[in-house]
């Protein structure tokens, strides 16, 4: 039961920060967490999917960002994030 909140939570701070317009751009990224969103199957399989990864690699330089924001901390600084980081070959960023 305790994922399941864990999923809801990010669902909902996924939803407010884009009714919110948050965007931020590193380099000639835009720094869109919504853009995370097919990585949330992941965050209990530990089993991302190709769309996931893709994503992750396009958000990369945005991730210190993320664990910066306490809307999102939470769901970045948590082992599983770092695990499906590591199966997708994306580099940890060390903040």
């Amino acid at each position: 039961m305790k994922r399941v909140s864990f999923v809801t939570l990010f669902v909902v701070a996924l939803t407010v920060t884009m009714l919110l317009g948050e965007t931020r751009t590193t380099e000639t990224v835009t720094c869109d967490p919504t853009q995370l969103a097919p990585c949330m199957p992941a965050l209990l399989s530990l089993d991302p999917s190709i769309e996931c990864c893709r994503k992750l690699r396009e958000q990369q330089p945005c991730l210190c960002g993320y664990m910066k924001d306490p809307a999102f901390s939470q769901f970045v600084t948590n082992p599983a994030s770092k695990t499906i980081a590591s199966i997708c070959n994306v580099p940890w960023p060390k903040c």
